[in-house]
């Protein structure tokens, strides 16, 4: 991979991006829709074909599920598109603006990055997410995904630029605002990563090692996207039923989401009740992880709610607490208030989104208020963290860091400030 042929041609793209309006952007990525309507076949087939490698390989089907499209999930990237293309555009925002004492006008806009490099796992709908906001907030994209999902990937785009390029586009169109790395080593990503002057920000987007690593190896700026160690706490006065509800959806709907859960605390005060009931509705599914407090609980005989319980259950180690297991394994600890379900938390999590059952408003508004995480919910699944389910049509990750972007990052994300100043001769 030649990175500095790439960026070059990426950096004259998004040269040409910036001035663009949002009705030439719009009607560019309108030709960019009608384009993978036309190519739906040829992307799902070449899906296809990753998918049986995958699954060839040993790869799990909770991964599985993130590598797969289907009719469904092509619908599902045509509509981000159409709800980016209804959505502002950031670029030119004026922030803020004040004159100075001595005249001069002072204005705080919103302009693009540049260019942008996406780093990733599975997924081939990030391919087109990411295209779409960064193209709408006027920044070039380098993808670089994974080897699982190249030809989806390879088709996606493909799919892409033809739809910059046809007479749909109207001249609009940018082909040069997109590449795909090749995925022929993974000395790309080193390249990449250390392109400096060339490529603007890195986002890194999949499991704690590829974040870890880029964090960790990147000279360029890096806006940080997290692992999901996510937890539920269930409190004293929870409603037991709708945290049961709220277990099953966030750790069952997609279990190798950033977004599901992967412990589970429960107050001792409704632990005898609520574990029981939560073994139940996981039996056959999800194997449980429990603390000794969990354990004993759950294998009291004697207690008449446990006799019937057929869920797996076995004694968590150390390493199962502040794990991402990607899968239908959930861990499970007692704990004796909010206050150490906060500490635990923030001790484990990796700042992406927690959840508190409760009926205590006060217990409620600390758990918000104490808990360091991107999104943190009362009575609601953390499955709901998520670009799309915020309005934003897609997104290019969940950031966990505390600079320029928290939470799921929309076409904002991609954007900085810059001022401009108008005088008529003022000198210092």
């Amino acid at each position: 991979m030649n990175i500095n042929e790439i960026c070059d041609k990426l950096r004259a793209g998004s040269d040409t991006l910036a001035l663009q309006t949002a009705a030439q952007k719009n009607i560019a990525l309108s030709a960019v829709i009608s384009s993978i309507e036309r190519n739906r076949s040829a992307i799902l087939a070449a899906n296809g074909e990753d998918v049986a490698a995958a699954r060839a390989k040993g790869m799990t089907e909770s991964l599985v599920e993130r590598l797969a499209l289907d009719d469904k999930k092509i619908n599902s990237i045509i509509d981000s598109i159409k709800i980016i293309i209804s959505q502002t555009d950031p670029i030119g925002e004026e922030i803020s603006g004040w004159k100075t004492p001595g005249g001069m006008t002072i204005r705080q806009v919103c302009v693009p990055l540049g260019v942008v490099a996406i780093i990733y796992e599975s997924r081939p709908n990030v391919t087109a997410d990411a295209f779409a906001l960064a193209y709408k907030s006027g920044n070039a994209i380098l993808l670089r995904g994974s080897s699982s999902a190249l030809k989806s990937n390879k088709a996606i785009v493909s799919a892409i630029k033809e739809g910059l390029k046809s007479d749909a586009a109207r001249g609009f169109g940018l082909p040069e605002a997109i590449e795909l790395a090749p995925c022929e080593s993974h000395d790309e990503v080193q390249e990449i990563l250390t392109a400096v002057g060339k490529v603007d920000a890195a986002l890194p987007r999949g499991g704690a090692k590829l974040i870890n690593m880029v964090v960790e190896t990147a000279k360029v700026p890096v806006i940080q996207t997290g692992a999901g160690v996510c937890h539920l706490y269930v409190d004293e006065s929870a409603d037991l039923k709708m945290a049961e509800e709220i277990a099953w959806n966030a750790k069952t709907q997609r279990p190798g989401a950033c977004n599901a859960i992967e412990c589970i605390l429960v107050n001792e005060k409704v632990a005898k009740e609520f574990l029981p009931r939560l073994a139940k509705r996981f039996a056959g599914t999800v194997e449980l992880r429990a603390d000794k407090k969990a354990f004993d609980i759950l294998n009291d005989k004697s207690v008449e709610s446990v006799s019937s319980v057929v869920c797996k259950i076995v004694p968590a180690e150390e390493s199962d607490f502040g794990f991402e297991f990607l899968d239908m394994i959930c861990a499970v600890k007692v704990v004796s208030s909010v206050s150490e379900a906060i500490s635990y938390i923030n001790t484990h999590n990796t700042k992406h989104s927690e959840c508190i059952v409760t009926e205590n408003r006060a217990s409620a508004r600390l758990f918000q208020a104490k808990v360091d995480a991107a999104c943190v919910y009362v009575n609601a699944s953390t499955r709901f963290t998520d670009g799309g389910e915020f309005g934003f049509g897609a997104e290019l990750g969940i950031s966990t860091q505390k600079l320029h972007a928290r939470g799921p990052m929309g076409i904002k994300a991609l954007t900085t400030t810059k001022y401009l100043i108008d005088g008529d001769g003022q000198v210092r």
